[in-house]
Formats: structure tokens, sequence, C-alpha cells
């Protein structure tokens, strides 16, 4: 079945070129806040949800046509690939992702195994199928969580606020922490590379955790895997975007990478990367927090960041520095995306 024809302003921005308006979409948009997803999480748990790709394509498409958004990004979860290699992986309620064998050793990252998407998450690609051919009107973002971030847990057993086992373990067992930087880099390619070939127009890869680390500690443990990752998704030609939190002492490290957009979350602003250098399109960066103000204050805070965003030159896109909170009202979300709209049309024309 051929594919639906797209808006495709958002892929345009991440490639630097010209668009009428900044493009925007929100990061953990779909779900969270919505009364209709919080309905259905009343019956289903995240698990059962992306193993049903017409129930998981409803998820991810609803904050499009609630909110008017230019991309949606797959609802799922950056542990979906983990127990493919032999990872028992639970998400808790109030907890996250709870892991009762963890990495101890490298005999253990020797036990892992290889990600088969065609047979072993199916359902993924199905909803992707399904998105991409019959319903979305706008690209549909795929993504993977990034070797640093999926050890964190693999190696803490479940979240982590300081990251000392992880980093101990990185110190102390070279050879094991880099064999399974391998192993993560290899499920992750083989996994975007199957999201891309189901339909996926852009792919964002999170490293969530990975700001935990100075630049000495990254450039050496972490970068030449993300190099070889963003290499290899290269090929296929689609937008690769980065992202993580309080990462900013990381954004130049990002910028060096073969990748086409930088995500930045709050606490850098975009003036003051493009200072540094980052000539690269970049996607942020309004705090999530700010969600939960009076309308005034979301106006203005989104004002100045559009302006930097346009004015400083390079590709821009609209998003936060982090995921939506539950709390956050659904039409602050459709306000603010009109804003964006309406604002950067006038201020581009």
């Amino acid at each position: 079945m051929a594919e639906k024809k797209i808006n495709d302003t958002f892929l345009k921005a991440c490639r630097g070129e010209k668009t009428d308006y900044v493009p925007v979409w929100y990061m953990r948009q779909a779900g969270r806040s919505q009364p209709e997803y919080r309905a259905i999480k009343e019956k289903y748990s995240l698990f059962e949800i992306t193993h049903q790709p017409e129930l998981c394509a409803y998820v991810t498409r609803l904050p499009v046509e609630q909110y008017g958004v230019d991309a949606a990004i797959l609802y799922k979860d950056i542990m979906t690939p983990l127990p493919a290699i032999g990872v028992d992986v639970e998400i808790k309620s109030g907890i996250g992702p709870v892991i009762d064998k963890p990495i101890q050793s490298l005999s253990d990252v020797e036990k892992l195994g290889e990600i088969d998407p065609e047979s072993d998450v199916p359902y993924v690609l199905d909803t992707i199928k399904l998105l991409t051919q019959e319903q979305l009107e706008v690209p549909l973002i795929g993504f993977t969580g990034a070797p640093f971030t999926l050890a964190s847990y693999m190696i803490e057993g479940g979240p982590s606020k300081n990251y000392n086992k992880t980093k101990a373990f990185m110190y102390s067992e070279p050879k094991a922490w880099f064999a399974l930087m391998d192993k993560l880099a290899d499920m992750a390619i083989v996994y975007v590379k199957a999201q891309i070939k189901a339909g996926a127009k852009a792919i964002q890869v999170f490293d969530s955790w990975v700001g935990a680390l100075n630049v000495a500690d990254y450039r050496y443990y972490i970068k030449p895997t993300m190099e070889r990752i963003f290499s290899e998704l290269k090929e296929d030609n689609v937008p690769l975007i980065m992202f993580g939190v309080g990462a900013s002492h990381l954004a130049k490290e990002w910028h060096d990478l073969s990748l086409d957009v930088v995500g930045l979350d709050w606490r850098l602003p975009i003036e003051e990367a493009r200072a540094m250098g980052l000539t690269k399109t970049l996607q942020g960066n309004l705090d999530p927090a700010i969600l939960l103000s009076p309308w005034e204050v979301i106006e203005e805070r989104a004002k100045a960041i559009l302006d930097q965003g346009i004015n400083q030159g390079g590709g821009y896109i609209f998003n936060l520095g982090h995921g939506v909170f539950p709390q956050v009202n659904p039409e602050s979300l459709k306000q603010l995306t009109a804003f964006v709209h309406d604002y950067s049309r006038k201020v581009k024309s």
C-alpha cells in the first residue's frame, strides 16, 4: 500500500531547509496528560498497549489530532527491545523499569543475545506500518534508547539518582563495559533500521541520563559507540536527533556526530548553543514545568525561545526541554502549538 502524503515541515527543519513556520512536537506528547489515554490505561498496561498495533497507533496519533503538532512519536518505551536480547525487565507503576538480574560481569554481558525485530517486536513494526500507510498526515518519529542510558538500568537494576553502580562498572570493568556498549549498539542499529524500513521518517536517540558523565569520560567511554550508531544509521537517509537531560556540557560532543538535530533541554539557551559553534538544527527547549503556569507566562517564555530559534540562524524545531507532565492541561498544549505556528509564521514572512 502506498504511503499517505504528509506535511514535511518537520523533516525540512531537521535538514536545515527553509520552512514557512517553526514546526513543533512534544516529547511524551502521546499519553500522559490526555484523558482518553488515562481511560485506556485503566484497562491496559503500557506493555499491553504497545502489543496491540491498532490501540498503540491510536495513542500515537491522538496528540497529532488534538494539538495539531507537526510530527508524531511512536508510543513505546526505551525498554521495549531489551527482552529480545535476554533482559528480563518489568515496568512497575510509580517506579519505572525494574530489572531483577542486573549486569555485574563480563560473563553477564556475553550471555546477551541479538534482536530480530521482525520476530521479536513485530507489533512495533505493525504499528509503524499502520500509522504511516493509513493514518498519519505528519512524519512519524521512531526512537531508541542509547547504550549508556540502557546500560544504567541494566546495571543499577532500575532508575537511579546518581548512577554510581553504572560508573563504577564503567571504570573498574572496561572490557565488560565496552562489550556491553557493543551489544547495545548492535541492538539499537538493527532495531532502528527496522523502524525506518517499516516507515519511520525520523529517529530520535534518547541518552536521557548520560549527562551524569563529564566530557572526558563521555569522549572515551561513550562517544566512539555513538559515532558507530549514527554513522550506520546515516545510510538510511532519515533525519537523526540526539537528546539527553542535564547534558548541556555534551552538546558540542553531540554536534560532532553524524546526526542532523541536537536536542536541548531547558538549561542551555539556544543563543548560547549557537555561540558555542552548534550550526546544526536545534530542537527545544521550553521547561515543561512552565506548562503548569498561566497562559501569559507560557506565551512569554515560548516567544523568547522562538525568537532565539528563528533569529540565531540554522534549522529550528520547537519542543520541550523534556517530556510532558501528567498534570499538564491538554488545552495548554493545543494553544501553545497554535501560538508557535502563528507567531513564527508572522516572524518568518
